[in-house]
Parts: C-alpha cells; sequence; structure tokens
C-alpha cells in the first residue's frame, strides 16, 4: 500500500469511525506505528483531519475526500464505466460533463478514443466537451480532437468543480446532445442527488440543457441517499454502472432506465 492509498484509507476509516487512534490503525494496515502518525501529520498539514492525542480526529473539510485521494478508490471499476459511458458518444456530439472521479474517467476515455486518435490539424473537433470541472478542462485541452468550453464559477476545493451564478450563466445558454453526471448517490426512487447544495444546482442545470441524461456511477452509488436533489429517476436515461451488484441494478430497469453494466 503506497502513501496517496493509505491516506485515502486513513480519511476513510476516519469518516467511518470519527476517531482514529494510531495504533490500532497501524496494525489494521499492516504499517508501523510510525508511519501512521507521519500520514497522520501530513494529512493534518492539508487540514483534512484534526491530530490528537494518539491519533485524530476529523476536520470540517473531512466530510468529503479530495478528488486526488477519491479517485483511487473503485479505480478499476470507474475506469470500465468511464469506457461503456464514452462509447455512447457520437463524433460531432456536444456534452456536458460535471466533476468527479467517475466522470473524469469518461473524459480520459473520450480523449484516448482510438477512432478519433488520428484527427489531423484543421480538422472540426471530433466531440465539444463543456464541463465545470477544472481538472476535466485541463486534460482535455491539449487533446486536439475535443473542443473544451468551461463555465464561469467558484471553484470548489475537494471536487475542482465551478458552482454559483456565473456557472449558471454559461450553461443556460447552451445545448447538449448528451450530459454525462456523477452523482454522489443515485435512488430509483427518489433520484440522484449530491452532498453539496451549489454542486447539485449546477448538476441540474447540466442534466436540464441535455437530450439525454446519463448518469455514471459506481454500485455503492446505487441505492444511497445524499443531502441534496439533483434530479427525479424519471430524468435520467440511462445509468452506466459496474457489474458488482446486479440486483440493485435491476431496480433501475424496472423503472424504465437503461442500465449498462461495465
Amino acid at each position: 500500500m503506497n502513501r496517496y492509498e493509505r491516506h485515502t484509507e486513513l480519511l476513510r476509516l476516519l469518516a467511518e469511525h470519527k476517531q482514529l487512534e494510531v495504533e490500532a490503525v497501524a496494525e489494521e494496515l499492516g504499517v508501523s506505528t510510525a508511519t501512521i502518525r507521519r500520514d497522520l501529520d501530513q494529512l493534518a498539514e492539508q487540514r483534512l483531519l484534526v491530530r490528537t492525542r494518539g491519533g485524530a480526529a476529523p476536520a470540517d473539510a473531512a466530510y468529503d475526500l479530495p478528488l486526488r485521494y477519491k479517485s483511487m478508490r473503485d479505480s478499476a471499476e470507474k475506469q470500465r464505466i468511464g469506457r461503456a459511458a464514452a462509447a455512447l458518444v457520437e463524433r460531432g456530439m456536444v456534452i456536458g460533463l460535471n466533476g468527479g472521479t467517475t466522470t473524469t474517467e469518461v473524459a480520459r476515455a473520450l480523449a484516448t478514443r482510438g477512432d478519433w486518435a488520428d484527427d489531423g490539424p484543421g480538422e472540426e473537433p471530433s466531440v465539444t466537451v463543456v464541463t465545470n470541472a477544472l481538472n476535466i478542462a485541463n486534460e482535455l485541452a491539449v487533446r486536439r480532437h475535443v473542443k473544451v468550453v468551461t463555465t464561469g464559477g467558484v471553484a470548489m476545493p475537494l471536487s475542482y468543480e465551478l458552482v454559483g451564478p456565473l456557472a449558471g450563466r454559461i450553461l443556460r445558454d447552451i445545448s447538449l446532445d448528451i450530459a454525462f453526471l456523477g452523482v454522489d448517490a443515485i435512488d430509483p426512487e427518489r433520484g440522484a442527488s449530491a452532498r453539496n447544495e451549489h454542486e447539485a444546482d449546477i448538476n441540474a442545470l447540466l442534466a436540464g440543457q441535455a437530450d439525454r441524461l446519463v448518469v455514471v456511477a459506481d454500485s455503492s452509488k446505487l441505492g444511497a441517499k445524499a443531502f441534496a436533489r439533483i434530479c427525479g429517476a424519471s430524468a435520467v436515461d440511462t445509468l452506466v454502472t459496474d457489474d458488482r451488484d446486479p440486483k440493485k441494478a435491476k431496480e433501475f430497469e424496472e423503472r424504465g432506465i437503461t442500465v449498462v453494466q461495465a
């Protein structure tokens, strides 16, 4: 387990247990107490937790993991989801992508699609991507077959998403063929939701501007609940997920949602 994997696991354990003890965590992760103390000190420097005597407690920012740590969780599943979602895009489409680890994998799959890789200089872009995610825009800007349109707005420090009225102004003036949304939770009755109300508001705008709404979510998000509603289940056309929980996936199919299990 490398350092970033340990950091991810420490933050996950902290979110679950609300308190960490150095010796117990060291034994669980199979590393030395010195390594755990060093890891906790580094996370405390980033204000992701607060060091206590013999361990750590949550910081205000610890309700969610920064994207660079979340990206390591279920990465193989998210890569498969990303490739399956990218396969739904046809040349010439305008698509929307919000922020998150799974939509980042969609963006990466689009960037490396073999049927577009040979597009030469001077040719029209194969696809136009509208995004409020700074990291996605950064990765796609160097791809000549992708036209990147970013929203304005205020950057969220954990998800790298731009939110607020400035982002909304751009989104209200564009039309999308497909919006790909990463969500914190999706339920066949309650629909899609996010932990943060500002992100949920922008996600709802993206969804509303699209002819087709595709939710990309690993199976841990299925049947879950989150604070702020994005849209109802009836607004979702397609759900792209992994194959780890076919029973939950079937519940969405019974609601008339097309499910792709990658």
